[in-house]
């Protein structure tokens, strides 16, 4: 029985071993499955953060990239019309005044009568000029009599001188400058009286010619001063007169007689008018030329004073490009413009620019009909920045 349950000496060490052994290929099995797990992470996390990088870049690009408006210019036009505003004023209009004082005792027209040449508008009270008037010609009847006296003295005294050698030729002398002095003050005495008969007259006020009453500024019993106070205005409403001040660019464009055209809201379609006069230069304050319509009036629908707006054919020999007034950039005292090329980058252009048409511009030099310019630009863009477009649509104006 000792025997039989006996193990061998070898046997009994050789066991731990082998299991020490399998311990240690479990352990470097395990570290190698972590070693590798660490890897794998460490690649799929790498990746993760070059995508998230990259999807950050693109982000960041697309949203620094700046959004802009672009048009295309147009043509211009080699000929349209020039719009032009102007007043209506009539062929002739004065205003009238008192050429004496007194006060108004009458009035015969008030706006809106039509009074012909001469005829009476109003009437002044003048008591102060009448006595003035009746004073003067008793003057005058003295000095007519002194002269009278004067005169026979100097006869008498021309029969003694032929008879009697006793008169002496200075007393004959004093007697003929008497007469002329007298006959000059008589001439004076004349004149004052005439000049006092014509004030006198002056308080009949009359029209200075045909026209329509357009303001009357007096009532009964008001005082009025010599050319101190308006007393009426008149105005001839046939024909119309207009003027208006054409640009130094369009300047050449007109010629005396040359028809045009105005249009005014309160009237349906255009009311022709012609050139009537020019002036022989440009006003250099203003850099225009003013030209003198002239429109007929028969009926008297157009009144004076109404506002209207001329159209003028006028025509450009010059090919431009119309662009609109938004797209410039104007900086220390240049003209430029923003053009988007083919890969979407700015690139400004210097520009030479011709007319201003209001909303729009002409360019004669700096840029084609193909180009893409930016509309509006901010002043933060830059040459060569990379920029995304869209249409630009002007807004329309209704009414």
């Amino acid at each position: 029985m000792n025997d039989y349950h006996r193990l061998p000496t070898g046997d009994s060490q050789a066991t731990p071993l082998v299991q020490d052994k399998k311990t240690q290929v479990t352990t470097r099995r395990v570290a190698f499955a972590l070693v590798g797990l660490l890897l794998v992470s460490g690649a799929t996390r790498a990746l993760v953060n070059q995508r998230d990088a990259k999807a950050l870049e693109e982000y960041t690009a697309a949203t620094l990239e700046r959004s802009v408006l672009t048009t295309n210019a147009k043509p211009g036009a080699l000929q349209h019309n020039l719009r032009l505003p102007t007043s209506l004023r009539g062929n002739t209009e004065a205003v009238i005044y008192a050429r004496t004082n007194g006060y108004v005792s009458q009035w015969h027209k008030g706006i809106g009568d039509y009074a012909k040449r001469g005829e009476l508008l109003a009437t002044l009270d003048t008591p102060e000029q009448e006595q003035q008037l009746a004073q003067a010609k008793a003057e005058r009847e003295q000095l007519a009599a002194h002269l009278e006296l004067t005169e026979k003295t100097l006869a008498r005294w021309d029969s003694l001188a032929q008879r009697e050698s006793a008169i002496s030729l200075q007393d004959l002398d004093e007697k003929r400058s008497a007469v002329r002095q007298a006959r000059a003050d008589l001439q004076a005495a004349d004149a004052n009286v005439k000049r006092l008969d014509n004030v006198e007259n002056f308080r009949h006020i009359r029209a200075p010619f045909d026209g329509i009453i357009t303001r009357r500024s007096i009532e009964i019993g008001d005082y009025v001063a010599q050319g101190d106070k308006e007393l009426f205005a008149i105005t001839q409403t046939d024909p119309l007169r207009a003027s208006i001040w054409v640009p130094q660019s369009y300047a050449d464009n007109l010629a005396i007689g040359q028809p045009v055209e105005l249009t005014l809201r309160e009237v349906q379609g255009t009311v022709s008018a012609q050139v009537e006069r020019i002036a022989g230069g440009i006003d250099p304050s203003t850099r225009s030329r003013q030209v003198d319509l002239l429109l007929p009036n028969k009926n008297a629908s157009l009144l004076p004073g109404a506002y209207a707006e001329v159209n003028i054919p006028v025509s450009n020999s010059v090919e431009t490009l119309i662009v609109p007034s938004a797209t410039l950039i104007i900086r220390d005292q240049f003209q430029r413009i923003a053009v988007v090329d083919a890969d979407n980058k700015i690139q400004f252009r210097n520009v030479k620019l011709g007319r201003d048409l209001g909303r729009d511009v002409e360019v004669l030099e700096g840029i084609s009909a193909a180009d893409t310019l930016v509309v509006s630009p901010p002043d933060q863009l830059m040459e060569n920045e990379l920029v995304k477009t869209r249409e630009w649509k002007p807004a329309t104006l209704t009414r």
